[in-house]
């Protein structure tokens, strides 16, 4: 009996399924072979369109921030007999059930490394650290939904007669209690409440009902055989703890042997690598035949694996592989078996409905009654109850161990994932509408360098990508000179981008101290510039860092930035110029992505903002060389961003070992007009170009005068007015300070205009860093000297448009009313013709 034009979820029990067990690479098309009649072929056409169907629906819903389960379990739906598996010619095609075995086997492959990666990346300690708190909010989330699981299994009957209802009302109350601890973390990311009080009590809370749903799953399959014996379920839980035991007491310290046999820094060897990986298929094995199930052996194989360098190198071997390909095998698998037309009559969707309000509802008031005995505020304790009903990857484990065990028939196993893909969907636009996390911060006045106070404290704001960046970002804070008088605290943020392969442990353990094992390369590369910046704090006195960790997509990295900066009160934010030299000297992109952070922070910005094109600093990347001497050029044009850059570099100058040079551009007056005409015409384009700046010149000749009083008796200062006339001219004499230098301090030269600058944007790499940053980042512009570009916060105005007017310690409202009579007196009105026919233009003119 061939049943090839049956569906998965339409096969009788006793079905027989005949084909050639050796038909499996196919000889060719020009041999008239059908490609699809071979098992290679057909699969990788399976395996292409659940792919695919996953990703679209990945893109449709990436605007709305659903998590990837709802994408994946939508793809199974797509392909199954819901949609488009109702056509029996594409059913028969391309999802025979002779492909039924392959498919799954498959499925559950990638399902058992899967959940194998999930107790690799689990730390045991955070749970063992739990509170009270975190407990009892746990435990009363799960034991209301259970009870309403309890009340409404009578709603929709159960067709298998022989099962023990016990059984059934367990894997309900499972699947409507527990919550999604991976899939809730990446969600949290999404709603920016990662780094929130909130955010972190319900990641704790989620992983305790997680591990709750693993050790509830495997008590519910020992006790579901159909007419089991009392015996027999004792036999299987007793078996299921000698595995426990011998994991623990014989598997994990012969990890750690082996652990601590390879030498530090090295990696494991291919051998080493593939003798556990073989350990995961083994353990599934090993509890499959106990009578639990493969997927339990796999989570207790990688629980018992230690945290370090072991678990590092699996995760970076397995999870792009595991996560992106065979995962979503298995929930097409699950969306495979869903078929919507089983779902039907009034108790059924009195049952849909009914459960998901009422496990809401359930999770809420559990969550509730215990924050307002912590104390906690009636919104968060809603708002926690609300993420606790997320499902995802042990919930469709669950239906699927259900439905294989009999217990679950295809009508409830359909209902059960259809209330899955409605609840966890809701979650994310209901908490955005009720919550919104954003604190009512103080208005700040530092909010730039040249506004803070000398004798007060600094507070800088360092985002780095990558260790590379941090020994140059180290020797320019030392170099800032943090002293008793003005002491420094330094944030530093180490930004790590949110991608579909990052774990819901990584960003559990983006908060975590440093000094234990990491747990991947991430986390390495945190310790890494944690400990570097720990070891400057030590170093230098009256510095005070901060470390922080960001995880985010790049496209709303700079929010968590800001928002850290505003939080902070801090004056100015440093972060990495989004290219790298390398050993030749070509500048190169490291992470295109981060042109659009940087441009994004300079947008929204609630400080002022140093870029910093990293060459290294001192000419070398040594870490505090407490004898190094740093040579360092201001480049001056005048502006906001080139005051906030005389700012910095006064502030370094005051630093011992710092050598200090700035070097004032000043343009000849008229020197490149030929006529009267021309003349009369760059008049009144300085006229404009005045008006603009709304009295730049005043503030900038203010600020100078200011700064060369400061400094007249400082021999490690050199002060020089450069008299240039065009572009060309500027660049000779920057090359003329070129190689005496560790770094540039220029401005972007946001709202400004100088005809010292003209030509040099013609070929503008990246105009993001102004005319003369652009061209000191140059790879054309040989220098082995780093360069921190220099955005003034500047505040907007009640129109909205930009307002240049910068606090100054030493300037009163009086001094500046007095600027703005100045002004008006020194302007003249002058009357142009434009010629015959045409009317006269009035043009004002300093």
């Amino acid at each position: 009996m061939d049943n090839t034009t049956m569906t998965p979820s339409t096969m009788p029990d006793k079905s027989i399924i005949c084909y050639t067990p050796f038909m499996v690479t196919t000889n060719g098309l020009w041999k008239n072979n059908n490609l699809l009649d071979f098992s290679l072929p057909l699969f990788t056409l399976q395996l292409t369109l659940v792919v695919s169907a996953t990703r679209f629906f990945v893109l449709i819903l990436k605007p709305f921030h659903q998590p990837r389960v709802i994408a994946e379990i939508l793809g199974g739906l797509l392909l199954g007999p819901s949609v488009l598996g109702r056509n029996k010619n594409f059913a028969n095609i391309v999802f025979p059930m002779k492909s039924v075995m392959l498919v799954e086997t498959m499925a559950n492959i990638g399902l058992i490394y899967f959940v194998f990666l999930i107790g690799l990346e689990m730390d045991v300690s955070i749970i063992k650290r739990a509170g009270k708190k975190t407990v009892l909010i746990s435990l009363a989330g799960m034991v209301i939904p259970f009870m309403v699981a309890i009340c409404l299994s009578s709603l929709i009957a159960n067709t298998n007669e022989t099962i023990n209802q016990a059984s059934y009302i367990l894997y309900l109350g499972i699947v409507l209690s527990v919550t999604a601890f991976p899939v809730l973390a990446r969600m949290l990311v999404e709603l920016k409440l990662i780094n929130t009080d909130l955010g972190k009590l319900a990641l704790s809370t989620s992983l305790i009902n997680d591990v709750c749903a693993w050790m509830l799953l495997a008590l519910t399959i020992a006790l579901s055989e159909e007419i089991i014996s009392a015996w027999v379920s004792l036999w299987v839980l007793l078996s299921n703890i000698v595995f426990l035991s011998f994991s623990f007491l014989i598997v994990r310290p012969t990890m750690s042997w082996l652990i601590e046999k390879t030498p530090e820094g090295k990696p494991f060897s291919d051998f080493q690598l593939c003798i556990v990986l073989t350990g995961v298929l083994m353990s599934a094995f090993i509890t499959d035949v106990l009578g639990t199930h493969c997927v339990f052996g796999a989570f207790v194989y990688g629980l018992v694996i230690p945290n370090g360098p072991l678990g590092a190198a699996i995760i970076e071997k397995l999870e792009d592989f595991v996560s992106g390909l065979l995962l979503p095998l298995f929930y097409a698998t699950s969306g495979l078996k869903t078929d919507i037309s089983l779902i039907s009559g009034a108790n059924t969707w009195a049952f849909i409905l009914s459960a998901i309000s009422l496990t809401y509802l359930g999770k809420i008031a559990g969550t509730l009654l215990v924050s307002n005995i912590f104390q906690i505020p009636n919104r968060d304790g809603v708002v926690l109850g609300l993420l606790m009903n997320t499902k995802g990857i042990i919930e469709i484990i669950v239906l699927n161990v259900g439905r294989e065990q009999k217990i679950l028939d295809d009508k409830i196993f359909s209902v059960m994932i259809i209330v899955i893909l409605i609840m966890t969907a809701f979650i994310s636009p209901i908490v955005k509408v009720i919550y919104r996390p954003r604190k009512m911060l103080a208005p700040y006045r530092r909010r730039t360098i040249q506004s803070s106070r000398l004798d007060g404290e600094l507070r800088v704001l360092v985002g780095i990508h990558t260790p590379r960046n941090v020994p140059t970002l180290v020797n320019l804070l030392e170099a800032t000179y943090p002293n008793k008088r003005s002491p420094m605290c330094a944030y530093v943020l180490h930004l790590v981008e949110l991608t579909r392969r990052a774990s819901a442990m990584l960003i559990v353990h983006a908060n975590r101290q440093s000094g234990g094992p990491a747990l991947n390369k991430t986390q390495a590369q945190t310790d890494h510039i944690i400990t570097a910046f720990q070891n400057f704090e030590e170093q230098v006195n009256y510095a005070q860092v901060q470390p922080l960790t960001a995880i985010s997509s790049y496209s709303t990295m700079h929010e968590d930035i800001c928002n850290l900066a505003e939080e902070k009160r801090v004056s100015i934010i440093i972060i990495p110029f989004h290219k790298q030299q390398t050993v030749d000297g070509e500048m190169e992109d490291t992470i295109p992505a981060l042109r659009m952070v940087n441009h994004n922070l300079l947008q929204n910005s609630p400080c002022s903002v140093g870029i910093l094109v990293d060459r290294g600093f001192n000419g070398s990347n040594r870490l505090i060389g407490n004898q190094a001497c740093h040579k360092v050029a201001v480049l001056y044009f005048g502006g906001p961003d080139d005051r906030e850059a005389l700012a910095y570099g006064w502030r370094m100058s005051r630093h011992p070992r710092v050598h200090l040079t700035v070097m004032h551009f000043i343009p000849t007056e008229y020197s490149y007009q030929s006529s009267e005409t021309d003349r009369l015409w760059a008049k009144i384009d300085r006229s404009f170009t005045t008006i603009k700046n709304g009295g730049e010149n005043q503030l900038d000749n203010e600020y100078i005068s200011e700064f060369k009083k400061m400094i007249a008796h400082d021999d490690s200062v050199i002060y020089i007015d450069k008299v240039v006339n065009n572009g060309e001219e500027t660049v000779a004499a920057i090359r003329s300070i070129n190689n005496v230098n560790d770094l540039f301090i220029v401005g972007r030269g946001q709202g400004t205009m100088s005809p010292l600058t003209d030509g040099l944007t013609d070929w503008s790499e990246c105009p993001e860093l102004g005319a003369i940053g652009d061209l000191l980042a140059s790879s054309d512009f040989e220098t082995t000297a780093s360069v921190l570009v220099m955005h003034q916060y500047v505040g907007q105005g009640p129109d909205g448009e930009d307002n240049f007017v910068v606090e100054r310690p030493w300037e009163s409202a009086e001094s500046r009313h007095s600027i703005n009579q100045q002004q008006q007196q020194h302007m003249q009105r002058y009357v142009m013709p434009m010629g015959t026919g045409h009317s006269s233009v009035m043009f004002t003119i300093p």
